[in-house]
Protein backbone atom coordinates (compact mmCIF):
# COMPACT_ATOMS: atom_id res chain seq x y z
CA UNK A 1 0.00 0.00 0.00
CA UNK A 2 1.55 3.12 -1.33
CA UNK A 3 1.69 6.00 1.65
CA UNK A 4 2.97 9.18 2.71
CA UNK A 5 6.08 7.92 4.07
CA UNK A 6 6.71 5.40 1.55
CA UNK A 7 8.39 5.25 -1.80
CA UNK A 8 6.53 2.92 -4.46
CA UNK A 9 8.98 0.65 -5.56
CA UNK A 10 7.31 -2.13 -8.19
CA UNK A 11 9.43 -4.40 -10.16
CA UNK A 12 10.29 -3.71 -13.70
CA UNK A 13 12.04 -5.49 -16.64
CA UNK A 14 13.09 -4.62 -20.14
CA UNK A 15 14.09 -6.77 -23.21
CA UNK A 16 17.37 -6.15 -25.23
CA UNK A 17 19.20 -7.24 -27.68
CA UNK A 18 23.02 -7.86 -25.93
CA UNK A 19 25.16 -5.02 -28.06
CA UNK A 20 27.78 -3.06 -26.63
CA UNK A 21 25.90 0.00 -27.65
CA UNK A 22 23.30 -1.02 -25.27
CA UNK A 23 25.38 -0.77 -21.94
CA UNK A 24 25.10 2.77 -21.61
CA UNK A 25 21.00 3.72 -22.18
CA UNK A 26 20.94 0.88 -19.65
CA UNK A 27 22.82 2.01 -17.03
CA UNK A 28 21.68 5.73 -17.65
CA UNK A 29 18.17 3.65 -17.42
CA UNK A 30 19.19 2.18 -13.87
CA UNK A 31 20.64 5.34 -12.79
CA UNK A 32 17.14 7.48 -13.85
CA UNK A 33 14.99 4.39 -12.31
CA UNK A 34 16.66 4.32 -8.74
CA UNK A 35 16.79 8.53 -8.38
CA UNK A 36 12.80 7.97 -8.61
CA UNK A 37 13.26 5.23 -6.08
CA UNK A 38 15.49 7.46 -3.95
CA UNK A 39 18.14 5.24 -3.79
CA UNK A 40 21.04 7.69 -5.38
CA UNK A 41 23.44 5.59 -2.96
CA UNK A 42 23.70 2.53 -4.54
CA UNK A 43 23.15 4.18 -8.12
CA UNK A 44 27.18 3.57 -8.98
CA UNK A 45 27.62 0.30 -7.84
CA UNK A 46 24.18 -1.04 -9.58
CA UNK A 47 25.52 0.61 -12.59
CA UNK A 48 28.46 -1.64 -12.33
CA UNK A 49 26.35 -4.44 -11.96
CA UNK A 50 24.41 -4.31 -14.93
CA UNK A 51 27.37 -3.43 -17.40
CA UNK A 52 29.45 -6.58 -16.20
CA UNK A 53 26.36 -9.06 -16.43
CA UNK A 54 25.08 -7.63 -19.34
CA UNK A 55 29.25 -7.42 -21.12
CA UNK A 56 29.26 -11.02 -19.53
CA UNK A 57 26.46 -12.28 -21.99
CA UNK A 58 28.02 -10.24 -24.91
CA UNK A 59 31.06 -11.84 -24.35
CA UNK A 60 30.26 -15.95 -23.21
CA UNK A 61 26.77 -15.55 -25.37
CA UNK A 62 27.29 -13.86 -28.09
CA UNK A 63 26.92 -10.62 -29.54
CA UNK A 64 22.70 -9.72 -30.27
CA UNK A 65 21.70 -12.37 -27.83
CA UNK A 66 17.59 -11.68 -26.85
CA UNK A 67 18.48 -10.49 -23.55
CA UNK A 68 15.96 -9.12 -20.37
CA UNK A 69 17.33 -6.52 -17.76
CA UNK A 70 14.96 -6.53 -14.38
CA UNK A 71 14.97 -4.79 -11.38
CA UNK A 72 13.34 -5.44 -8.36
CA UNK A 73 13.24 -5.16 -4.70
CA UNK A 74 14.23 -8.51 -2.47
CA UNK A 75 13.05 -7.49 1.12
CA UNK A 76 15.64 -4.29 1.31
CA UNK A 77 17.71 -5.44 -0.97
CA UNK A 78 18.04 -4.31 -4.54
CA UNK A 79 17.94 -7.29 -6.91
CA UNK A 80 19.24 -7.00 -10.20
CA UNK A 81 18.61 -9.95 -13.21
CA UNK A 82 19.94 -10.22 -16.44
CA UNK A 83 18.12 -12.91 -18.31
CA UNK A 84 19.61 -14.68 -21.30
CA UNK A 85 18.30 -18.07 -23.21
CA UNK A 86 21.59 -20.06 -22.98
CA UNK A 87 21.54 -22.84 -19.98
CA UNK A 88 25.05 -23.87 -21.20
CA UNK A 89 27.55 -20.25 -20.57
CA UNK A 90 27.49 -20.16 -16.59
CA UNK A 91 29.24 -17.31 -15.10
CA UNK A 92 32.09 -18.29 -13.22
CA UNK A 93 34.28 -16.45 -10.86
CA UNK A 94 37.72 -16.85 -11.57
CA UNK A 95 41.21 -14.53 -10.94
CA UNK A 96 41.80 -12.93 -13.25
CA UNK A 97 45.50 -11.62 -13.89
CA UNK A 98 47.21 -7.84 -13.69
CA UNK A 99 47.37 -8.29 -17.08
CA UNK A 100 44.34 -9.93 -18.01
CA UNK A 101 42.74 -8.08 -20.71
CA UNK A 102 39.07 -9.93 -19.45
CA UNK A 103 37.78 -11.97 -17.11
CA UNK A 104 37.02 -9.20 -14.21
CA UNK A 105 33.30 -8.92 -14.92
CA UNK A 106 31.96 -11.41 -11.94
CA UNK A 107 34.82 -10.92 -9.96
CA UNK A 108 33.69 -7.23 -9.60
CA UNK A 109 30.08 -7.99 -9.12
CA UNK A 110 31.44 -10.67 -5.96
CA UNK A 111 33.25 -7.65 -4.76
CA UNK A 112 30.30 -4.82 -5.23
CA UNK A 113 27.20 -6.75 -4.27
CA UNK A 114 25.85 -8.69 -0.98
CA UNK A 115 25.32 -11.73 -2.88
CA UNK A 116 25.01 -13.46 -6.51
CA UNK A 117 24.18 -16.35 -8.57
CA UNK A 118 22.99 -17.96 -11.37
CA UNK A 119 19.41 -20.00 -11.61
CA UNK A 120 19.02 -22.32 -14.46
CA UNK A 121 15.02 -22.17 -15.97
CA UNK A 122 13.60 -24.53 -18.36
CA UNK A 123 14.40 -22.09 -21.15
CA UNK A 124 16.85 -19.53 -20.28
CA UNK A 125 19.28 -18.60 -17.13
CA UNK A 126 19.03 -15.81 -14.82
CA UNK A 127 22.01 -14.17 -13.49
CA UNK A 128 21.36 -12.25 -10.62
CA UNK A 129 23.11 -9.71 -7.88
CA UNK A 130 21.97 -8.25 -4.66
CA UNK A 131 22.81 -4.64 -3.07
CA UNK A 132 22.36 -3.48 0.18
CA UNK A 133 20.34 -0.37 0.37
CA UNK A 134 20.31 0.50 3.90
CA UNK A 135 16.40 0.78 4.19
CA UNK A 136 14.34 0.02 6.81
CA UNK A 137 11.47 -1.66 5.12
CA UNK A 138 11.30 -2.51 0.82
CA UNK A 139 9.05 0.59 0.55
CA UNK A 140 11.44 3.09 3.24
CA UNK A 141 13.43 6.04 2.58
CA UNK A 142 16.61 6.06 2.88
CA UNK A 143 17.11 9.74 4.16
CA UNK A 144 16.07 9.28 7.70
CA UNK A 145 14.41 11.58 10.36
CA UNK A 146 14.32 14.41 8.08
CA UNK A 147 12.29 12.56 5.50
CA UNK A 148 10.03 11.08 8.60
CA UNK A 149 9.40 14.04 9.79
CA UNK A 150 8.10 15.78 6.82
CA UNK A 151 6.08 12.83 5.99
CA UNK A 152 4.08 13.03 9.51
CA UNK A 153 3.31 17.29 8.40
CA UNK A 154 2.49 16.10 4.93
CA UNK A 155 0.08 13.72 5.69
CA UNK A 156 -1.91 15.88 8.51
CA UNK A 157 -1.72 18.95 6.33
CA UNK A 158 -3.32 16.71 3.36
CA UNK A 159 -6.14 15.54 5.66
CA UNK A 160 -6.68 18.98 6.83
CA UNK A 161 -6.73 20.15 3.33
CA UNK A 162 -9.27 17.84 2.06
CA UNK A 163 -11.49 18.64 5.17
CA UNK A 164 -10.48 15.07 6.80
CA UNK A 165 -8.73 15.97 10.75
CA UNK A 166 -6.93 12.82 11.45
CA UNK A 167 -7.14 11.77 15.04
CA UNK A 168 -4.23 9.75 14.53
CA UNK A 169 -1.04 11.77 12.31
CA UNK A 170 1.53 8.21 12.22
CA UNK A 171 -1.63 6.33 10.90
CA UNK A 172 -2.52 8.67 7.76
CA UNK A 173 -2.88 7.42 4.58
CA UNK A 174 -2.64 9.21 1.32
CA UNK A 175 -1.48 8.22 -1.92
CA UNK A 176 2.00 8.94 -2.86
CA UNK A 177 0.33 11.39 -5.97
CA UNK A 178 -1.91 13.14 -3.43
CA UNK A 179 1.15 13.50 -0.60
CA UNK A 180 3.01 15.21 -3.23
CA UNK A 181 0.94 17.62 -4.11
CA UNK A 182 0.02 18.02 -0.06
CA UNK A 183 3.91 18.79 -0.02
CA UNK A 184 4.00 21.54 -2.55
CA UNK A 185 1.24 23.30 -1.16
CA UNK A 186 2.94 22.90 2.18
CA UNK A 187 5.74 24.58 0.74
CA UNK A 188 3.76 27.46 -0.82
CA UNK A 189 1.48 27.85 1.94
CA UNK A 190 4.66 27.86 4.50
CA UNK A 191 6.21 30.64 1.78
CA UNK A 192 2.92 33.30 2.38
CA UNK A 193 3.00 33.09 5.93
CA UNK A 194 6.55 34.11 5.56
CA UNK A 195 5.46 37.28 3.53
CA UNK A 196 2.89 37.85 5.56
CA UNK A 197 4.98 38.01 8.77
CA UNK A 198 7.09 40.49 6.76
CA UNK A 199 9.96 38.06 5.87
CA UNK A 200 11.47 38.09 2.10
CA UNK A 201 10.26 34.93 0.37
CA UNK A 202 13.55 34.19 -1.85
CA UNK A 203 16.12 35.38 0.94
CA UNK A 204 14.10 32.04 2.73
CA UNK A 205 14.35 29.73 -0.29
CA UNK A 206 17.52 30.30 -0.48
CA UNK A 207 18.61 29.61 2.98
CA UNK A 208 16.05 26.89 2.91
CA UNK A 209 18.32 25.38 -0.05
CA UNK A 210 21.96 26.40 1.81
CA UNK A 211 20.60 24.46 4.43
CA UNK A 212 19.69 20.94 2.64
CA UNK A 213 22.79 21.32 0.86
CA UNK A 214 24.74 21.45 4.15
CA UNK A 215 22.75 18.72 5.71
CA UNK A 216 23.66 16.06 2.70
CA UNK A 217 27.36 17.26 2.60
CA UNK A 218 27.99 14.66 5.31
CA UNK A 219 26.27 11.84 3.35
CA UNK A 220 28.00 12.31 0.35
CA UNK A 221 31.22 12.56 2.35
CA UNK A 222 30.75 8.68 3.99
CA UNK A 223 29.95 7.48 0.21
Amino acid sequence: MDCMRCVPRKPWDVPFLAEPCEVAGLRRMMRLQLELWGLHKVSEAAQLCVTELVSNVITHVGTGTPTTLAVSMNGTHLRIEVRDPDTRALPTLVQAGVDAEGGRGMALVDATAVRWGVDLRADHKVTWCELATGLNSPDGHSEGAHVARAGMLIGVYGHYASGKVPCNATSSVLSFAVAEVAAIDLIADLLHWLQAHGHDVDEALDRAQMHFEAELEPAADED
